[in-house]
């Protein structure tokens, strides 16, 4: 039976496609059959964590674990169904997600004070051409335009 014990990373490096947990030696243990494993990092190092779909990027990572000198090597796939582990490292990147979610929100506020701003200039613009076709004298385009304003 597998269990996380510890999983700590070495660093997060943040890019705007993905969050990717770097890991070192001592920073991620598991048990196995009650006896202490340590990660070493001499296949995959990292866990790759898909910023928009919030999934596992890559899945057919193997992680090498040793004890004394007796190596184990144990899949992504094996992991992630190991609830612990999820759990621990769903507490390292929820700040980051949160994160992604707080800037969505403001770039829908943006979005929204913008066509606000948008709206206005159009009825500005229309404005103008009232005043302009009234100058004109131009009775068809001073009814068009005031009908767009209504």
């Amino acid at each position: 039976m597998v269990t996380v014990k510890t999983l700590k990373p070495y660093y997060i490096k943040v890019d705007s496609r993905a969050i990717r947990v770097i890991l070192a030696y001592r920073h991620f243990s598991v048990l196995i059959n009650d006896e202490l494993y340590q990660f070493i990092p001499i296949e995959a190092k990292e866990i790759r964590i898909n910023r928009k779909t919030r999934r596992i990027e890559n899945i057919g990572a193997r992680f090498a674990f040793q004890k004394d000198k007796d190596i184990i090597y144990i899949a992504m796939t094996k992991l992630v169904s190991l609830p612990d582990f999820l759990l621990q490292l769903y507490t390292i990147v929820e700040s980051y997600l949160a994160e992604e979610k707080d800037q969505l929100e403001q770039v829908d506020i943006i979005d929204e004070n913008v066509s606000i701003l948008i709206q206005q200039l159009e009825k500005q613009n229309i404005k103008r051409l009232i005043d302009y076709s009234l100058d004109n004298r131009d009775e068809e385009a001073f009814n068009k335009l005031v009908k767009l304003i209504q």
